[in-house]
């Protein structure tokens, strides 16, 4: 269970807000969006692996005390790994493009079979 940043209060990992002192967990109101958010007087862009390789955009860079893209540059490399999307490559890359588009194939083999049954 996630702490709050403000009051260090045990919240719902869903929180959208904090119960006791409204200080906002989520980003732009969803449950889905973690809000990072920055301790004292630290900025999280001294921390953060995408302002170490030059790739974050935001305008608040390099002074964020709140993000959303926020990647903690200290962490091991095993949880850096899995917390970011990674291509899959043979057989289960294949396995996961054949999930997502199960239902266009079923649809594009229903119309050759009618292509080969009509032109026979």
């Amino acid at each position: 269970m996630p702490q709050c940043h403000r009051c260090q209060q045990f919240v719902d990992a869903q929180a959208v807000s904090c119960p006791r002192c409204k200080a906002p967990l989520k980003a732009y109101g969803h449950p889905g969006i973690p809000l990072h958010q920055a301790t004292g007087d630290e900025f999280l862009c001294d921390s953060c692996l995408y302002h170490e390789d030059d790739t974050c955009t935001l305008p608040q860079r390099p002074y964020a005390k709140t993000c959303t893209l926020y990647e903690n540059r200290f962490k091991p490399e095993s949880e850096l790994s899995s917390s970011r999307s990674r291509k899959l490559g043979g057989i289960e890359g294949f396995k996961a493009w054949y999930r997502r588009n199960r239902g266009l194939l079923i649809l594009l083999s229903i119309l050759i079979l009618s292509f080969v049954i009509a032109f026979a």
